[in-house]
């Protein structure tokens, strides 16, 4: 990067903080000069770094494989594609809208079904995302903040980890960028048509993850109501008809697929009334901050997860084909601890050698945290801690995504005291204010939220690594004016975010060693050090500025790395160094891939025994089902969605089911379904159909089909024969 251009250029991004009269656009006129005929290299260079991050070893990661079966079946046809049906024969919904999974779907129509094919338009999305991150802030800011901004989001943990996976997030937050890319320019051109256009984007947004989307219409409302040059009253009338524009795109798929008679589409997955503005505004809205949406898509009664039927009498015994251990199973981590001593060895963790270890806890274990009141899980397993004031920085959440809050901290009071200086809100201003209104309100709702999965927080990526780049060239100005306190911001936010990392890696001493956390430290201390000594050494003072950012993103780089280097959790997927132990192993535990082997004595026996029925089996659970449909062409009924609890069926209605001749055979596995219409089904199956005896459908299975815990007795087999 070259030193003084990128000076002139932070210098040129914070004196149009300062409003100084000067020619617009000089410093991106001046880049565009030197860069004519040749390309950006530092561009290029982050591009590849993101390229490996999002794609190495992509191939073996595992997918969801509740998103992967939704995906194969959208092929089948456009009902279910439409639907984004976990089954072809269009029996019920994944739990969100089906834009995202389009291209999921479009994928594996092109390269075929494998955990590749459906990877693949999250990890493009991911790239995408961190190139324009750059031509977002370089318009306005200059190369240097952009080209920062860009590193620091391809860098972030959590960002890094859900983009590996199918789940949709990497998708959505490349549209909302694209949103915000469109609404600079509405401002910059003064046109309407772009601003319609970036609300429309949102409004896509909702279709893909529903509410996730509106987290950043604050942002887009006020900076559109601040930097356009409109009077107040025509800036109100486009924000209305932007508004309108939003509202009609959003609710335009709700509204078609709820009009559309009940019996004539598939259940709508993980709503209690077969709607998806009850899906919207329910599970995947209020149930959010309530803590009373269960994970993947159900909840009871009381806002717990669904509990295991005692009609069935295998509470204790686990699942195999979810590979849940049952109750007393030791934890397989403690055991490796417990043999091979403290994991951490003074240096960075290598890749795992022979069969990784598992943390059940850290894999997201079904039911609510026994440290929690009900309702208010936070998360599969507790994997996001209590929620409060200091829930971002607690040991589970610090590490995906706060390693430089601090430093964001320190930009935001870099950012008054500009403002108070120049007395005017100028548009550099504006738009480092759009970034803070996106950040803030994300940060209160995930403080205080009572169930989300830790990769949520990737929504809170694009803002931090933008104010963190602008807010290095704000204090940088500020340090070299030399005139008051504020020339003190840059080198303390150096000292106090480093110190907060090493604090991050104390939190996580036990997966990685506490030299780290020293070296950590001490690199901060001798940032500000050298920063503070050489004020009148203005090229010196740069270059270690320079040192301290790139210095901010080691230990975050390394958490990103985890994901490529020893796998992940495709299902609830996070980074960290204890993926060395639970990585692998958690995509066997949850959802991990099409590799993971389902009971393949029980589907030799269903399709041996399948006579045309409208559904090879039916099941409660969705991943059951879904792991069933990847190993067939069949169509697999998931008679209580994700977790079992979907009232999709009473027995009346199952009854004609199995009258009509579409399905007869039924699993039920040792959790049975969730909720009270649900034990009824079981209850009529027991006593309409027949056990099939373990000998017919295990028979010549070997130790390799079999889940690590043995838990394959877990399941019982029926079989109508009316």
């Amino acid at each position: 990067m070259n030193e003084r251009g990128d000076r002139k250029c932070d210098g040129a991004a914070t004196t149009l903080l300062k409003n100084v009269k000067m020619k617009k656009g000089v410093c991106e006129a001046d880049m565009k000069a030197k860069l004519r005929g040749r390309v950006d290299v530092w561009l290029i260079a982050i591009f590849l770094l993101s390229v490996f991050l999002n794609f190495y070893n992509i191939g073996n990661a595992g997918s969801n494989v509740y998103y992967t079966a939704a995906a194969k079946s959208m092929t089948a046809n456009w009902k279910a594609f439409f639907f984004a049906s976990l089954d072809p024969a269009g029996f019920i919904t994944v739990d969100k809208p089906p834009v995202a999974l389009w291209f999921q779907a479009l994928s594996v129509a092109i390269f075929g079904v494998s955990d590749w094919s459906v990877l693949l338009p999250e990890a493009i999305a991911g790239v995408l995302s961190t190139l324009l991150i750059y031509f977002i802030v370089k318009p306005i800011f200059g190369r240097a903040p952009a080209l920062w901004s860009s590193l620091i989001f391809a860098c972030t943990p959590i960002f890094v980890a859900v983009a590996r996976t199918n789940n949709i997030d990497a998708i959505l937050i490349f549209t909302l960028l694209a949103a915000a890319w469109a609404l600079m320019k509405s401002v910059h051109k003064q046109k309407i048509s772009w601003l319609l256009f970036s609300f429309a984007l949102v409004g896509i947004g909702f279709n893909m993850k529903m509410l996730q989307a509106y987290m950043v219409l604050p942002a887009f409302y006020l900076f559109y109501f601040l930097a356009d040059k409109a009077n107040w009253k025509k800036r109100i009338g486009h924000l209305s008809l932007a508004t309108v524009v939003l509202f009609v795109i959003s609710i335009s798929y709700a509204a078609v697929a709820d009009s559309i008679p009940k019996d004539k589409r598939p259940y709508i997955g993980s709503s209690q009334t077969n709607s998806v503005f009850e899906l919207a505004f329910g599970y995947n809205g209020v149930g959010r901050l309530t803590g009373e949406a269960g994970p993947g898509g159900n909840h009871s009664s009381d806002g717990n997860m669904p509990r295991m039927n005692p009609q069935t009498n295998e509470q204790n015994q686990g699942n195999a084909l979810l590979g849940v251990p049952p109750q007393g199973t030791p934890n397989i981590n403690s055991q490796i601890n417990d043999e091979n001593g403290n994991q951490g060895n003074g240096s960075l963790p290598s890749p795992p050698q022979g069969m990784p270890g598992m943390n059940p806890g850290e894999m997201g274990n079904f039911g609510p945290n026994e440290s929690q009141p009900p309702g208010r899980m936070g998360g599969i397993g507790g994997e996001t801690g209590e929620p409060g004031l200091f829930r971002l920085f607690n040991q589970q959440m610090a590490g995906q995504i706060s390693w430089l809050l601090p430093f964001v901290l320190f930009s935001l009071i870099g950012l008054i005291v500009s403002i108070r200086k120049q007395r005017a809100l100028t548009l550099p201003h504006q738009f480092t204010m759009f970034w803070f209104i996106w950040l803030i309100p994300m940060m209160g709702f995930f403080s205080i939220a009572g169930f989300f999965h830790r990769y949520y927080l990737s929504m809170m990526a694009p803002a931090i690594a933008v104010i963190t780049a602008i807010g290095s060239t704000i204090l940088w100005e500020f340090y070299k004016e030399k005139r008051d306190w504020s020339q003190w911001l840059l080198p303390t936010a150096f000292l106090v975010t480093f110190l907060f990392e090493a604090y991050v890696l104390f939190q996580n001493r036990s997966s990685i060693h506490v030299s780290w956390m020293l070296v950590i430290a001490l690199l901060g201390l001798a940032i500000f050090a050298f920063i503070v000594a050489f004020r009148n050494k203005e090229k010196t003072a740069y270059y270690t500025k320079i040192a301290g950012m790139i210095g901010l993103l080691i230990m975050p780089f390394y958490w990103s790395l985890t994901p490529v280097l020893y796998g992940g959790n495709s299902a609830i997927p996070y980074a960290g160094p204890d993926l060395r132990h639970s990585g692998q192993q958690g995509d066997r535990m949850m959802a991990g891939g099409m590799e993971r082997e389902a009971n393949s004595s029980l589907i030799e026996y269903l399709e041996k025994n399948y006579n045309g029925e409208k559904y090879l089996v039916a099941t409660f659970r969705a991943n059951t089902a879904a792991q069933i449909m990847l190993k067939t062409d069949k169509a697999v009924m998931a008679m209580g969605g994700f977790l079992g609890s979907d009232p999709v069926l009473t027995p009346e209605k199952l009854e004609q089911i199995v009258k009509k001749g579409e399905v007869r055979y039924f699993l039920i596995s040792g959790f049975g379904g969730g909720g009270e219409s649900n034990s009824e089904l079981i209850q009529w199956i027991q006593k309409h159909c027949k056990e099939v005896p373990q000998e017919e459908w295990q028979k010549g299975q070997t130790s390799a089909d079999r889940h690590p815990f043995g838990t394959d007795r877990a399941e019982k087999l029926y079989k109508y024969e009316g």
